[in-house]
């Protein structure tokens, strides 16, 4: 009997030591996670580009922006810096970089499927062009190029597509633009369409 007795104390003290074990392991796994947590809040990072609030409180012409800027001959007004048989090539306005241009077709199209091959061309031309003369103009370490389709992918204008050409350096942010309260914009919209334009002419 006190072998067996001893027995089932030695049972019942294994069992307490192993379910405090698991009980350790587990606060330990909480805190860990806790600090985790803290970590990814005081990290948290949000797409802040507080010059764009023009381009949100503007008040909107009617019709298709890339339609008008296109059938206007303003080009330095519009910041159109290339024309091309197809498609043409303009500074965005509210840019999330320096640099920060758009590649549109003539036509009012928005589906990417529904562009004729003469058009899928030009604008693949048209990309080749103007990354060459980023490069030399702005010196970017690399790109950011892209198609948003459709309004739930944060297209600004559905119905005209237009490819998005970012320039990029290794000292700025994540994808897009800007993780801080404050972002510079380098150059001026007006210096940054003649230096582009310029190069883009020869």
């Amino acid at each position: 009997m006190a072998g067996s007795a001893g027995t089932s104390n030695g049972f019942q003290q294994a069992v307490r030591q192993v379910k405090e074990h698991r009980q350790g392991k587990s606060e330990a796994m909480q805190e860990a996670k806790k600090e985790q947590d803290g970590r990814r809040e005081t990290n948290m990072q949000v797409i802040w580009a507080p010059w764009r609030m023009g381009y949100v409180s503007q008040e909107r012409k009617g019709g298709c922006f890339l339609c008008r800027k296109a059938a206007e001959t303003e080009d330095e007004e519009n910041l159109i810096l290339a024309r091309w048989e197809k498609c043409f090539a303009l500074l965005n306005t509210f840019p999330y970089n320096n640099g920060h241009l758009l590649i549109a077709p003539y036509r009012h199209v928005g589906e990417y499927e529904e562009l004729e091959e003469a058009e899928v061309l030009g604008i693949g031309e048209g990309l080749k062009r103007v990354l060459r003369a980023e490069k030399a103009v702005l010196r970017p370490d690399g790109f950011n190029v892209g198609l948003n389709l459709g309004e739930a992918a944060g297209a600004g204008a559905p119905e005209h597509l237009h490819v998005h050409v970012v320039p990029r350096w290794s000292a700025d942010t994540n994808f897009m633009p800007v993780l801080a309260a404050t972002k510079v914009i380098p150059q001026h919209l007006e210096e940054t369409w003649k230096a582009l334009r310029q190069a883009l002419a020869r």
